[in-house]
């Protein structure tokens, strides 16, 4: 029943996603900037800071509700550092949104999984990035196997073991061991590239594309299958990407201090306050060039772009990702969308009926237009 609620949550989104260019998608926001670990690579934490008031939680959530969102995400910091986490996950869900929350793992426990459990979160991301603790993180196999094994058991939502690649990582095979591991114990797996301290590609070696190659497959989820396309496949062979960046639209990323940036990476544009933030800014945003696009490595950013793609251009970007995945396993959600619009004797009228109820490839920009 649970996997079922969240199949029709991910179609419920992708149905807004098509109709309503001009309303978010996604949206990332801080509990608590404050982590227990201080990875080399990573620029969005500190030691020192208070959680953020729940009640205030509360609100921005319900005012990211009212812009029309649909997927939140609590991020950090480290979010679980939060005391009220929970509470947060089940105001996003009484929203009936998407739930997802991106930890290192460390505060997990067995209580902790099922609080997680009762309040409905449909995802968990857990970073992983070595086999073994260093100087660069301690985001470790070996310390969070036990954590694993706890999820693996316990957890009714879905999870995700997320690995990374980049200069700061002196072992780049322990990427391939994780995601080894994940599978064994029944979760999803992706990998990500390591972005300097604006958010752009830091070009991975040889091996590491290597690498990258061998673990970049898709999953079974509307939700994960978007990470499988040209942006990740072009940065790991360090080649710029042509497209419209619509984060302050599409996707947000609202601070500590309850403002509203394009992305962890582009903090102080355009750092209005949620409150006030209103479909004129998300216009606005939605349009403004965004001069990092070309060499961007923040994942979320493009999956949401994915999806504006589909809208502005369904039969080219299915062929395009069917092309990316060959050879692969198709996600069931791509299987559908192939059929419906590529290879039924009714893919006409298929397109006829998602032009008038969706509104797919209508307008030629496909931005976040008026409300």
């Amino acid at each position: 029943m649970r996997t079922a609620g969240r199949r029709f949550r991910e179609a419920r989104m992708f149905a807004k996603a098509m109709r309503f260019p001009q309303r978010p998608i996604l949206a990332h926001i801080i509990p608590i900037r404050r982590c227990n670990l201080a990875c080399a690579y990573c620029n969005e934490y500190d030691a020192t800071s208070d959680p953020v008031p729940t009640d205030e939680m509360l609100r921005r959530v319900d005012r990211l509700a009212s812009l029309g969102a649909s997927i939140i995400t609590l991020s950090g910091g480290e979010p679980l550092l939060h005391p009220q986490a929970e509470e947060i996950v089940r105001r996003i869900r009484s929203h009936g949104l998407i739930a997802t929350l991106i930890t290192n793992g460390y505060p997990l426990s067995i209580g902790r999984i099922w609080r997680l459990n009762r309040a409905g979160l449909d995802y968990l991301q857990v970073s992983i990035d070595n086999v073994e603790p260093d100087e660069a993180s301690k985001k470790s196999l070996q310390v969070l196997e036990q954590r694993l094994i706890w999820l693996a058991r316990q957890a009714i939502f879905q999870v995700t073991v997320n690995t990374a690649l980049g200069y700061s990582l002196a072992k780049p095979e322990d990427a391939l061991l994780i995601v080894r591991r994940a599978e064994e114990l029944g979760f999803t797996s992706t990998v990500g590239i390591i972005h300097d301290h604006s958010g752009q590609l830091w070009p991975l070696t040889g091996e590491q594309r290597r690498i990258y190659e061998q673990i970049a497959r898709p999953h079974k989820s509307l939700f994960s299958f978007a990470q499988y396309n040209r942006f990740q496949k072009n940065l790991a062979r360090g080649l710029p990407n042509e497209w419209q960046c619509r984060a302050g639209c599409r996707y947000l990323y609202i601070c500590e201090d309850g403002l509203v940036h394009w992305c962890s990476q582009q903090r102080g544009r355009p750092a209005v306050p949620l409150a006030r933030y209103t479909p004129l800014d998300l216009a606005r945003e939605g349009e403004t060039p965004k001069p990092c696009a070309p060499f961007c490595t923040v994942s979320c950013v493009h999956q949401t772009a994915l999806l504006d793609s589909f809208r502005e251009r369904p039969h080219e970007t299915l062929i395009e990702l069917l092309s990316l995945l060959e050879g692969q396993r198709v996600p069931t959600m791509l299987k559908v969308l192939r059929w419906a619009f590529l290879t039924s004797r009714m893919r006409r009228l298929f397109t006829r009926l998602a032009v008038r109820v969706l509104a797919v490839g209508r307008g030629k920009t496909g931005g976040c237009g008026e409300w």
